[in-house]
């Protein structure tokens, strides 16, 4: 499988989730070659760790920003 372009990589997580679901959708509609399967769903594949990388990062800030709380929580009670 090749590596996600740079168009597709730089994808909000929107963008890419969007896309992801027309990909779907052409692949649940069938009619497509082989190759045009094939190229279809490798492009899903880069969309989903487009989409997977968004949320890792959301997740990280979130807990970033929980842990800060903690934090000062702790202090405040010192």
């Amino acid at each position: 499988m090749s590596e996600p372009s740079t168009e597709t990589a730089e994808l909000g997580y929107e963008q890419a989730r969007d896309q992801l679901v027309e990909v779907v959708r052409e692949l649940e509609a069938g009619g497509l070659s082989l190759e045009q399967s094939l190229a279809l769903w490798e492009k899903g594949e880069h969309l989903a760790k487009v989409c997977e990388r968004h949320l890792e990062g959301a997740r990280e800030r979130i807990e970033a920003a929980l842990a800060s709380v903690e934090e000062d929580a702790g202090n405040d009670e010192q």
